[in-house]
């Protein structure tokens, strides 16, 4: 943060007031670049049909997650606070990964249930997802999978 506040020529304290705290910041930057990654992931599928739309989107947004270099960098530099920062109940990435799946099912299903689920819940179960094959080097030591993450979600949503 003191390295940030020189470069923008500000002291600590206006820095902190503008930005909360380094998590906060962290939280921030990575939300910026997550957000439009999976708006991307959302343009190349818009001619898919429901359940084949929605796996493509999740698959190609962890993909997109699993090859960034400067992302798997941050993730082996601190990985503690990156899973905090990004996996957390608490958590302000998870929390607008949720809701932005929430706005897909809704926009792709036309319901607010799913195969007898709320589509909050549903939400809830690809943000894990989505988080145990992108991290699972971090959690388990195995290889994060973008084809194992759209198996997955392609069971959840009963898509052949």
């Amino acid at each position: 943060m003191g390295e940030l506040a020189a470069r923008l020529d500000v002291d600590r304290t206006t820095l902190f007031r503008w930005v909360g705290n380094r998590d906060a910041l962290l939280a921030e930057v990575m939300w910026s670049v997550a957000a439009p990654t999976f708006d991307k992931a959302a343009e190349y599928t818009r001619r898919l049909g429901d359940g084949e739309r929605v796996v493509e989107i999740v698959g190609r947004f962890i993909e997109s997650l699993i090859t960034a270099e400067f992302f798997r960098a941050m993730l082996r530099r601190e990985p503690a606070r990156a899973l905090r920062l990004l996996t957390t109940g608490d958590s302000p990435i998870a929390a607008r990964y949720r809701a932005a799946l929430v706005a897909l099912l809704r926009r792709e299903y036309r319901s607010d249930v799913v195969h007898g689920m709320e589509v909050g819940e549903l939400a809830y179960l690809l943000v894990r997802i989505t988080e145990a094959y992108t991290y699972a080097d971090l959690i388990t030591g195995e290889q994060p999978s973008s084809r194992r993450a759209r198996a997955a979600v392609r069971l959840l949503l009963r898509v052949d």
